[in-house]
């Protein structure tokens, strides 16, 4: 765990703000009386079906779906009314985290025996349960045109898997964060490594300045590190399946800190 070396505030969470005010994000704000803001760092602009019908991906020829976020629910779902195309009812879907898997019950009938999740939220779960099916399934990951998870795909390709990466959405920096001072808050929380890109797309100079940051995801990581900041806050990991429960681990260590120091 990082060590705190400062009292945690304020937080930013570069997504939409929840609907329900039952969020664990807002329970999490009360539990420690922090002030949590959202302000989302990317859009997304849909692919229409006419430019998707140029991909040549015949939909209905593949029996399992991989999905880690249900922003590719929603496009996969969208592009498929778009075509007035019909799912069967034997399409297994494959999914990065229950919360996702669960979010499926706004378009299908769920059903456990075709709905899977990885354990703990990692690709490495994900892989586990897409292992026990591969061998009699042609799959479909959908994805942004321009950010897909290279180690999903690497590992379709490495473990021979019949697959695709239909893009049926783009994401773009939202230009709107630059009315946000970064510097602000004591924490922010990334969840694509496109919204690392928006934050130096519209902070051209931003250096973290002992701002604590977290990502969800590996890519996310890779981005933030890449980008040459400090990463203190991680999830999915081992017992830390999402942002909340991370942040939880994180602000109760900062509490301590901030008492040991009193």
């Amino acid at each position: 765990m990082t060590e705190v070396k400062k009292p945690v505030k304020k937080i930013l969470i570069t997504q939409p703000r929840p609907e329900s005010d039952k969020s664990p994000y807002f329970e999490l704000a009360r539990k420690y009386s922090v002030e949590l803001e959202f302000c989302p760092f990317i859009r997304l602009e849909p692919i229409s079906a006419k430019d998707f019908r140029k991909q040549k991906i015949e939909i209905a020829d593949y029996s399992g779906v991989i999905f880690t976020s249900r922003n590719a629910i929603d496009h996969f779902f969208r592009i498929c009314e778009e075509m007035k195309l019909s799912i069967s009812q034997d399409t297994k879907y494959f999914c990065i985290t229950e919360a996702v898997a669960l979010y499926l019950q706004k378009f299908i009938l769920y059903r456990k025996r075709k709905v899977f999740y990885g354990a703990d939220g990692t690709n490495k779960s994900l892989f586990d349960v897409i292992n026990k099916h591969k061998e009699n399934e042609k799959f479909l990951y959908p994805c942004s045109e321009n950010q897909q998870d290279n180690e999903i795909v690497n590992w379709l390709k490495n473990y021979k898997c019949e697959f695709q990466t239909p893009f049926m959405y783009r994401t773009i920096s939202n230009e709107q964060v630059k009315s946000i001072n970064t510097h602000s808050y004591d924490v922010i929380c990334f969840f694509t490594p496109s919204g690392v890109k928006s934050l130096f797309d519209n902070f051209p100079g931003y250096s973290q300045n002992g701002t604590y940051i977290g990502a969800f995801g590996s890519n996310t990581s890779k981005a933030i590190t890449e980008a040459g900041l400090q990463l203190q806050i991680k999830a999915p990991e081992p017992q830390v399946p999402s942002m909340v429960a991370a942040l939880d681990k994180f602000l109760c260590a900062a509490s301590k800190e901030v008492k040991i120091k009193k």
